[in-house]
């Protein structure tokens, strides 16, 4: 178990994002999906624009942060 890949899944009001690390000490990725352009016109944070921007993130965004099955596997 010393040597786990952990997927860390984290979303703030603006932000989605993942991150896998290796033993606990290595970063092996680090994925954040920005909302910044959408909400500006409006000044502040819509909440359902929020929501709906995580549901259209979340995927790409662990997706892209997954380690390719080559780089997992090397040591």
């Amino acid at each position: 178990m010393h040597d786990a890949c952990i997927l860390g899944i984290e979303t703030s009001c603006d932000e989605t994002a993942a991150a896998v690390v290796r033993a606990g000490e290595r970063l092996l990725s680090n994925v954040v999906s920005s909302q910044i352009a959408t909400h500006q016109p409006y000044g502040g944070v819509v909440p359902e624009l929020a929501s709906r921007e995580h549901l259209r993130a979340i995927v790409p965004v662990v997706r892209q942060a997954l380690p390719k099955p080559d780089k997992a596997t090397s040591r």
